[in-house]
């Protein structure tokens, strides 16, 4: 009969024993089995067995995984790093530049980057790769180019080299800044004093035009008032001379003002007018 009353209590006993032991494995391994991912980041998954999970990227929010896996956080937001770098141009000097890069790991290849490059790739992948980008670039300009004229498609061209590194290593590149060129003193004078002189030149010629061009508008003014003056020559004779003339006379003769006008025969045989103001 005791044997049976203890039987009976280690059945009611048993499943509350292993509640107990269950919610107790479960507060210690808590930590491992819950996981939160916070805004901006994402997860990649190893499996103790089967390793990364390359086909899955687990987003931000509260997630369950077996403890038997660990849960690997990575910041997918846009990032920059700043690089700063003593580089050759194209005939061998020495130029400093200061560059921004913007970048972010590619969302849907996260387990890839974790598995082939781990959380280190800003130092394996990123950096390596704009330093090779910045230095087959400027190596093809010179100090003065460098300087002046070319800093734009030297910004597009790191852009273009340097994303196509990243490209197969599961990192975008969104942009790539040149922040700062800083050449020796003594070059960057003489690229200074150089573009002086070349400005003033261009300023001299703009003058030079502006005066051959008038001086042939106003040749051109000349060469129309020659031939009218030609035409009008050749159109006017005597009579129409006299004609005009005698228009003339009289309408000075309508003239409030004092005066004398005496018609005889001149010898160009117009009127003679004496005396008086003409307004």
């Amino acid at each position: 009969m005791a044997q049976q009353q203890e039987e009976i209590n280690l059945k009611k006993i048993l499943p509350v024993g292993i509640i107990i032991l269950a919610v107790i494995l479960v507060l210690v391994l808590w930590g491992r089995i819950a996981v939160t991912i916070q805004s901006g980041q994402a997860g990649v998954v190893f499996r103790l067995f089967g390793g990364v999970d390359t086909e899955q990227t687990y987003s931000e929010g509260f997630h369950i995984i077996s403890p038997l896996n660990k849960m690997f956080i990575y910041n997918v937001r846009q990032q920059e790093v700043a690089e700063k770098m003593s580089v050759l141009s194209s005939n061998g000097l020495e130029i400093s530049l200061d560059i921004s890069m913007w970048y972010q790991p590619v969302y849907n290849k996260l387990g890839l980057l974790h598995q082939e490059k781990g959380h280190d790739y800003l130092n394996t992948i990123v950096r390596p790769a704009i330093r090779s980008a910045t230095r087959s670039v400027i190596g093809r300009y010179t100090p003065e180019q460098i300087y002046s004229t070319k800093r734009d498609a030297i910004q597009s061209e790191i852009y273009d080299e340097t994303k196509i590194i990243l490209m197969v290593q599961y990192v975008q590149l969104n942009e790539v800044l040149v922040r700062d060129v800083t050449l020796p003193p003594t070059i960057k004078t003489a690229i200074e004093k150089k573009l002086k002189q070349e400005q003033e030149s261009l300023e001299y010629e703009f003058l030079l035009q502006k005066a051959n061009k008038e001086a042939e508008r106003q040749r051109i003014e000349a060469d129309g008032k020659a031939v009218a003056n030609r035409i009008l020559s050749a159109s006017l004779t005597d009579k129409i001379l006299r004609d005009k003339g005698i228009e003339a006379t009289l309408r000075l003769a309508e003239s409030p003002n004092t005066k004398i006008v005496v018609v005889g025969n001149s010898k160009d045989g117009l009127p003679l007018i004496l005396g008086g103001d003409i307004k």
